[in-house]
């Protein structure tokens, strides 16, 4: 199958250039990036990938160690008291399934919420529904009071 080149691309096409020339007569800021799309252009794609990777690496460290909450779940180094070390690893754990029972507990009250709202809402309109219904037709065959 025969593919054809974008119009507009990385390289010194006639489209380019004459974005360029043009983007110069209007706002010269939009000529001089149509210059370095022109020149650089080509290196933006491994240039948004290594940004995407690092920023990804970035978030990954963040949530390993305890997210945007200020839970530090950093391993220190043992002390080298056999006992303080494990009544730590041991306190640590504990503090741990408490946070997982407080998010598993946070679940269960927004869905809680969710339904409650899913609740009124079906209240609200059934309540809709029953006073359009039950309310006298409107007569639009009365014309009185209009001079034709």
């Amino acid at each position: 199958m025969y593919r054809t080149a974008p119009l507009i691309r990385p390289d010194w096409t006639p489209a380019t250039i004459a974005l360029m020339v043009l983007g110069f007569i209007v706002f010269w800021p939009l000529g001089l990036a149509m210059l370095a799309y022109i020149l650089f252009g080509d290196r933006l794609h491994a240039f948004k990938r290594e940004a995407n990777e690092k920023m990804d690496g970035f978030y990954r460290n963040c949530r390993q160690a305890g997210g945007w909450h200020g839970r530090s779940r950093h391993h220190r180094p043992d002390t080298g008291n056999v006992a303080f070390d494990d009544w730590r690893k041991a306190e640590l754990e504990r503090i741990e399934e408490e946070r997982r029972k407080l998010d598993e507990m946070r679940a269960e009250f927004d869905n809680y919420l969710r339904e409650l709202r899913r609740a009124k809402d079906q209240e609200e309109f059934d309540r809709f529904m029953r006073d359009r219904n039950n309310r006298p037709p409107a007569n639009t065959d009365n014309h009185e009071g209009f001079s034709g």
